[in-house]
């Protein structure tokens, strides 16, 4: 055959022997081992892939990744008979197949939702009323005596206990605490319905 032969085989060796050369590194041997497996191996493998699995996968990826993974492992290959390499390679294609099917079945299908589906986000009047409330507790906050306003800060928005209102304010007791938050309480609560 001519060396500008399109379908002259880069190497007449056996494979064995391609195998052994492509483990000392030599990249003709690997390419002479694919140009003599994929073809095969492509016809063996159409088909084979189920509907189900088909995205964005075809017959071409899984044959080239079996051939990948079967090139990253040549140093631990050991073919035993005439067709080893072919058999590998088909392996490989198989538990790629079966790997594609266990990653369909863990996702669930794509279902398109109606238009009509309400959000999960706070409408605009719920995020409006939602503002003026708290515009409401600030401003009845901000008409508090400053020491009252401390409380109810600590007591609500900082959710201090009554202990530890009483060690920072310097209340005598516990008791003293709780009365003085309920006042400043109370008089946050008048200024909220005033505001009504």
């Amino acid at each position: 055959m001519s060396q500008n032969d399109t379908t002259a085989l880069l190497s007449d060796e056996p494979t064995v022997e391609l195998i052994i050369r492509a483990r000392r590194g030599d990249h003709s041997a690997v390419n002479a081992i694919l140009q003599r497996c994929l073809p095969p191996l492509t016809r063996w493998a159409h088909g084979r892939l189920p509907a189900v699995a088909r995205g964005a996968l075809d017959t071409g990826d899984l044959v080239q990744d079996a051939a990948i993974s079967a090139i990253a492992r040549l140093d631990t290959f050991e073919p035993r008979h005439v067709g080893a390499m072919q058999a590998y390679l088909r392996q490989s294609v198989i538990n790629r197949i079966r790997d594609e099917m266990r990653r369909v079945g863990r996702r669930p299908a794509a279902v398109e939702l109606p238009p009509d589906v309400p959000s999960d986000d706070p409408s605009p009047l719920d995020q409006a009323l939602e503002h003026e409330s708290y515009e409401r507790y600030r401003s009845a906050l901000n008409g508090l005596k400053p020491r009252e306003r401390e409380l109810v800060i600590a007591r609500v928005e900082a959710q201090w206990s009554l202990s530890e209102i009483a060690d920072h304010f310097g209340f005598n007791s516990v008791d003293a605490a709780r009365m003085a938050v309920r006042r400043a309480a109370e008089r946050l609560g008048a200024a909220l319905r005033d505001q009504q």
